[in-house]
């Protein structure tokens, strides 16, 4: 293994790149940690003490490594940009405008890019305009308690902050692509990545001191366990063969190759899950502004992370967003069109819609498994915390899918470039 490491650095180009790539990493969590103006710093660590037991502070907190807890330049994080996409990807199934973009290809891409770009910063000023406003001391729901980290208030101020963190989401979106463009792996992706690796210590001494030694060491098997079991998951494929006709053009003879349709079992990644606590934030924020004291002690007692109709809730969704989701992002009749264009069918398939209902059927039966995995990965760890009542660390599920994922597919791509050059890469074949 430490051979195989050895390799990356043989190679000046790929050096270069995965150096590249750490040095962004660490100005990002530089930027994490600098609070902006204006900020208590004893009412923050009062915060950061108590933000583990919030569930939609918890949550939000994941995705930014501690710096929204901090309000720190980088405070938003790539939420924004995560939640434009999603809408972006959901939305092209919808309108024709952009259905036409994803259609032309790499200049089309490039506008659909553009425009997530645009949404992003319109987000980026909605958010930090009320966050500002939460950490003013007003928002009891989306905190559980009321604090006020700006004891200084002021109307300019805020707008200043306001300011400050939406040009941080527009500079956390150009490092991300400057990664992609010039680093190793994806570059959204590895600054999660960064994020909820930044919380594990934390995390992990805040279960350790609210459980104890030994549940502490017993999550920690079941973690390992689990991490094996995603990582094999993470891997499952099922290929679909698919032979291309030969054709002539001119005097050339083209096609006639053989090749296959890869359906991994978990195609959607984490997103199920960021849209489930999405939907299950709603009822909370709905508690601040309807009065019924039935409904608010309903919320209040029921739709916390380690609570057990929470994790039902979240279960249930987190299975039916994962089909939601999935069929979005490959339709099965796109796939078949796209192959009778292109004088591709499935042996012993006809082409068109009998191709279309042997993919739909197919990805159907794939996706329940996957389905399952992502659910049950997402709540086993919130269901021992429950049981241990351990509230400091409820998204333990969603930081292992999101480590271990990111993980693995930045070794596939430093393993391509190392096998490019002839040397062993990390992966065995």
């Amino acid at each position: 293994m430490l051979q195989r490491l050895a390799n990356i650095f043989r190679v000046p180009d790929l050096r270069n790149k995965v150096l590249f790539t750490v040095a962004i990493i660490c100005l990002y969590q530089l930027g994490a940690n600098v609070p902006i103006p204006g900020v208590s710093w004893t009412q923050v660590q009062l915060l950061e003490s108590k933000a583990g037991a919030s569930g939609v502070l918890g949550f939000l907190n994941l995705f930014s490594g501690g710096a929204l807890t901090r309000l720190a330049v980088f405070g938003l994080g790539v939420m924004p940009y995560i939640t434009s996409s999603i809408v972006i990807q959901l939305l092209t199934t919808v309108i024709p405008k952009l259905t036409e973009w994803r259609d032309q290809g790499a200049v089309g891409q490039k506008r659909i890019t553009q425009t997530t770009r645009y949404l992003t910063i319109a987000l980026a000023l909605l958010q930090s305009t009320g966050l500002i406003y939460a950490f003013h001391g007003h928002d009891q729901a989306l905190l559980g308690f009321n604090i006020d980290l700006i004891p200084k208030f002021t109307l300019w101020l805020g707008l200043f902050m306001v300011l400050i963190l939406t040009a941080g989401t527009a500079f956390v979106m150009w490092l991300a692509e400057l990664i992609t463009q010039r680093g190793v792996g994806q570059g959204m992706s590895l600054l999660i990545f960064a994020n909820v690796v930044a919380g594990l210590p934390s995390g992990g001494r805040a279960v350790y001191a609210e459980g104890g030694p030994l549940k502490f060491y017993t999550i920690l098997v079941i973690s390992l366990a689990l991490v094996v079991f995603i990582v094999f998951m993470d891997n499952g494929q099922r290929r679909i063969p698919v032979t291309f006709a030969r054709r002539v053009v001119g005097r050339r003879e083209m096609g006639g190759q053989s090749t296959y349709i890869p359906l991994k079992v978990n195609q959607s990644g984490v997103i199920p899950i960021i849209f489930a606590s999405s939907v299950l934030y709603i009822p909370v924020l709905l508690s601040n502004i309807v009065p019924w004291a039935t409904f608010q002690h309903f919320v209040t007692n029921s739709l916390s992370p380690t609570n057990l109709f929470y994790i039902l809730a979240d279960f249930i969704l987190i299975f039916a967003f994962t089909f939601f989701y999935v069929y979005i992002a490959f339709e099965p009749h796109q796939q078949a069109e796209l192959l009778r264009q292109q004088g591709g069918f499935i042996p012993g398939i006809r082409p068109g819609l009998p191709t279309e209902r042997y993919l739909s059927r197919t990805l159907s039966r794939i996706t329940v498994v996957g389905a399952l995995f992502l659910s049950s990965v997402a709540v086993i760890p919130s269901i021992l915390m429950s049981l241990w009542q351990i509230n400091r660390f409820p998204y333990y599920g969603t930081t292992l899918l999101i480590a271990v994922g990111v993980s693995l597919e930045t070794m596939r791509q430093i393993d391509s470039q190392l096998m490019m050059r002839n040397y062993e890469g990390f992966l065995k074949r």
